[in-house]
């Protein structure tokens, strides 16, 4: 066999590259939210059980709200807040999940597909991990994508500034969209 040099010549033109691949797009999401006390806790689409919430005009599942951030960047449609404004009275108390049906619909409109979506969930109190696991059930289906394509993830903020004197929530998200 015959060995070929790279070198910045015209050697480029024989070699097979492809062009840079313009059918994946990527998305990121982030959502905060302080606690409530005496409000129910939502998380991942599902009820989790505290005597605590999130303050929010919905339900304030902030996981959710930032995978549908990262969903909807991923295609160039904006963010949250222009599809579902918290000044709308339809809104109030909403269950996220709901939400996220809609953006799928539009994800699905406009021709893309979830490769796969990587979140983190940041707080001190409560334990989330134990939870994790239903969390996948509930929205892997809603997201058309198998449980292993969604990794929920939670860590806390070392008892640094509000989050880590557990006074607020944080979540944050990553999509691979592809066009179908």
């Amino acid at each position: 066999t015959q060995s070929k040099k790279l070198t910045l010549g015209d050697e480029l033109d024989e070699l097979p590259l492809k062009s840079p691949a313009n059918s994946f797009f990527t998305g990121t999401g982030f959502d905060t939210h302080q606690f409530e006390n005496n409000k129910e806790m939502f998380l991942g689409g599902i009820k989790l059980p505290y005597d605590f919430g999130f303050k929010a005009h919905s339900d304030g599942d902030v996981l959710i709200h930032s995978i549908i951030d990262a969903l909807l960047g991923a295609c160039g449609a904006g963010d949250i807040g222009e599809f579902f404004p918290d000044t709308d009275e339809k809104y109030k108390g909403i269950d996220s999940t709901i939400l996220l049906k809609n953006v799928m619909e539009l994800i699905h409109e406009k021709g893309f597909g979830i490769v796969n979506i990587d979140a983190t969930v940041i707080l001190e109190l409560p334990k989330v991990n134990p939870h994790i696991p239903s969390m996948i059930v509930i929205l892997a289906p809603i997201l058309g994508i198998e449980n292993d394509c969604l990794s929920i993830k939670a860590t806390t903020h070392e008892k640094v500034d509000s989050f880590g004197a557990g006074e607020a929530v944080k979540a944050y998200a990553v999509c691979l969209l592809m066009k179908n």
